[in-house]
Order: C-alpha cells, then sequence, then structure tokens
C-alpha cells in the first residue's frame, strides 16, 4: 500500500472527508476515461453532495443545539423547558450520529456563524413572550463545542433572577 493510500481519508473514520477525496479521484478518472459509459462527473457530484448532505445536517443540528440552549439559559418559561431539555437530547443524538472529524472542525471553526443563527430562530419567540430577555443575550457563542455537543449531558443554568 502506498503511503498516499494511506494518508487518504477511509468510508469508516471520516464519512465528509472520504466523499471528498472520492470525488476528486472521480474526476480525475472522468479526465483520463473519456470513452466509458459511466457519467464521472455526475457520479463525483453525486459523491460530494452526500457528504454535503452529512455536513447540512450536522450544521442544522448544531443551530437548533444552541438555540435550545440559549431558550434554557435566558428564558423564564417554566411549563415548555423539559420539552427543550428533551429536543436538546435529540438532536445531540443525532449529531453524534453524523458527526465526522472533518465536519467538527468545521463546526467548531464557524460557531459565530451558528450562533447567529440561533439566535435568529429564538428571536421571535422572545420578542413575543419575553422581550425584555432579548437584552439579556451574549453578544458571541456562549458555549464551548463540548457543551454544544453534550459532554456530560451538560446544560445551562436558568438565568432568573438576570
Amino acid at each position: 500500500m502506498t503511503a498516499e493510500v494511506k494518508n487518504r481519508p477511509t468510508y469508516e473514520e471520516d464519512f465528509y472527508a472520504w466523499t471528498r477525496d472520492q470525488a476528486k479521484h472521480l474526476r480525475a478518472q472522468a479526465r483520463l476515461r473519456k470513452n466509458e459509459p459511466l457519467d464521472w462527473m455526475k457520479l463525483a457530484e453525486e459523491v460530494e453532495d452526500l457528504g454535503r448532505s452529512e455536513l447540512h445536517t450536522c450544521q442544522s443540528l448544531t443551530d437548533q443545539i444552541i438555540a435550545h440552549l440559549i431558550k434554557l439559559e435566558f428564558s423564564k418559561a417554566t411549563e415548555p423547558r423539559l420539552g427543550w431539555e428533551q429536543e436538546v437530547a435529540a438532536f445531540r443524538i443525532g449529531l453524534r450520529r453524523h458527526l465526522t472529524p472533518t465536519i467538527k472542525r468545521k463546526i467548531m471553526s464557524g460557531l459565530g456563524e451558528h450562533y447567529a443563527n440561533a439566535i435568529e430562530l429564538v428571536t421571535p419567540g422572545f420578542r413575543a413572550h419575553e422581550p425584555e430577555r432579548l437584552a439579556l443575550l451574549p453578544e458571541s457563542c456562549p458555549y464551548t463545542f463540548e457543551q454544544i455537543q453534550g459532554a456530560d449531558r451538560w446544560l445551562p443554568t436558568c438565568r432568573t433572577q438576570a
């Protein structure tokens, strides 16, 4: 086995990186094998789309987790709390199912964007029911990736006194 093959991502270890690598190699084959009856370029696009779908799933789940953590920490509402906690648990399970090392790095480097998305998700509810709480929301993401991912099933403490 050559060093190049050993250093390539594997399907089992990092599906997202594997799809990117496979798409690159399918495109290279498309340039070399003009007379084969396979649509190499479309195959490359489809494989790449599989990885992109996994990335988008993880990004969406991250946005939802952060939005629910914000509600748990900054809302005074008591009745919906159990539902928010259950949804955080479900979103975290989904995130763990789809997360790969490459996707994790992308999410960690984009936490600011995910936080902005989460703020956009929670703002209508706060505006309608607790407008005074909007001023309490931090400018930047107050949660680490480990907290978002659910290390030790962490949940924020409600800030009812703020």
